[in-house]
């Protein structure tokens, strides 16, 4: 699949962190930022731009907060290929300390948005837009959204936002191909000016054939982890991701070399990726939260339990 336009980003180090609260090494951090600049990838995101009155760096690794210094750092001395993406969650960002593109090394900041605050985050979008950065929507849980407030809410950001994309975000891994393509067409219909991006989850073993039909139905930008990499289930695969798009710009070896050098090693460190109970959480569209605690507990393979417990809960 080769169209020019289709922009790759991968998050690897932003949402892995979210498995250990971005406590990686600086030692992993540059060896990750070096194979995925290596590899042609478009963007590259680092972490959250987070505000540090609101969290500590005793708790949080660097990444939780995307300082020049801390972004200087991961860089160590490469010439950087890639364009750099932070994301900004709305109320734990104080919008006056971005400082201006001028003096950033961040190219593009992404807010991370439920439907009901559009609002607010259109607003903090436009504000990053005129500071200089490429700036994105990424409206989660969208199979959560009622169908009019969805398309209210993207009549919004095509009248009122400055956004350079609109993600279409499957936070619960619940959404079948159908359904993306769907939402997909539903999207470049009422936002006829915004390009389209999709970040998918793997509850349900479907990013990648999600993400494949997101590209049929002309979305361009496309998100992707190495090894899937994620919390709970995890994201689509980079490596799957470029090996699909055949494009000659994309290198797939500085992947696969970090993928044998580091990521096996950090699979028995850290658990994500496809396992029962987020296979039942995809399925019943529900926060991974409960699977996240089930697999922390004694009873992490209680399956049949967990299943009825939430179908209960569901059902009540």
């Amino acid at each position: 699949m080769y169209r020019k336009e289709i922009k790759v980003l991968d998050c690897t180090i932003r949402d892995g962190g979210l498995m250990n609260n971005h406590l990686f090494t600086d030692d992993f951090l540059s060896a990750v930022f070096r194979a995925v600049n290596s590899s042609g990838v478009d963007y590259v995101e680092l972490g959250y731009k987070a505000d540090e009155s609101q969290f500590s760096r005793s708790e949080y690794g660097s990444m939780k907060f995307c300082s020049e210094k801390d972004i200087e750092k991961v860089i160590n001395g490469e010439e950087v290929k890639s364009k750099i993406s932070v994301m900004v969650d709305i109320g734990r960002v104080d919008p006056s300390t971005i400082p201006q593109k001028s003096d950033s090394l961040i190219d593009m900041m992404r807010v991370a948005s439920y439907v009901k605050d559009i609002d607010k985050a259109i607003d903090l979008a436009n504000q990053i837009k005129a500071k200089g950065y490429e700036a994105t929507i990424n409206l989660m849980a969208v199979s959560h959204a009622r169908e009019r407030e969805l398309d209210e809410a993207l009549m919004q950001v095509e009248k009122e936002s400055n956004v350079d994309a609109l993600y279409l975000v499957d936070s619960f891994g619940a959404l079948y191909s159908e359904q993306i393509s769907h939402l997909a067409k539903k999207y470049k219909s009422i936002m006829p000016t915004k390009e389209i991006g999709i970040h998918a989850h793997n509850n349900q073993q479907l990013a990648f054939a999600n993400t494949i039909e997101a590209i049929i139905q002309s979305v361009n930008y496309l998100d992707g982890t190495i090894f899937g990499i994620g919390r709970a289930a995890g994201n689509c695969p980079l490596e799957l991701l470029l090996g699909f798009l055949k494009n000659p710009k994309y290198d797939l070896r500085p992947i696969l070399e970090i993928l044998e050098s580091h990521f096996v090693k950090l699979k028995d460190e850290i658990e994500w990726g496809y396992t029962i109970p987020y296979m039942i959480t995809g399925i019943l569209d529900l926060h991974p939260r409960a699977g996240m605690k089930l697999r922390k507990s004694e009873s992490k393979d209680d399956y049949l339990g967990f299943f009825d417990s939430l179908a209960q809960s569901d059902s009540a």
